[in-house]
């Protein structure tokens, strides 16, 4: 069995974790503006739609039986999941650190 093609996931978390990565290390550096910070969480956002349709594509073209092949279709939907997960997670960040701001003594 041939399970080349299953790298796809490792891909897309490693390219994730780089994003990922990336803000984090914007965020934490004073040299780098909120404009710049604010467009690499927007990238990540635009990512994960990205792979959200991919995912959904591969879904609609196996459902109507132009794809038979299953590795595809779950390799997409990991891709999603992650990205997501992703996401989700700097959502959470960040929420957590406009709580903490505004919780702070003036």
């Amino acid at each position: 069995m041939d399970v080349s093609g299953i790298t796809g996931a490792a891909e897309a978390e490693a390219a994730y974790a780089a994003a990922q990565k990336q803000f984090l290390t914007a965020a934490q550096e004073n040299t780098e503006d909120f404009e710049t910070v604010f467009q690499s969480a927007l990238g990540m956002v635009e990512e994960t739609n990205d792979l959200h349709n991919d995912a959904e594509s591969a879904m609609i073209q196996f459902a109507l039986g132009k794809s038979e092949n299953t590795h595809d279709l779950l390799i997409a939907q990991s891709k999603a999941n992650i990205a997501l997960q992703y996401t989700v997670s700097v959502k959470d960040k960040v929420i957590e650190a406009y709580r903490e701001i505004m919780q702070m003594q003036i």
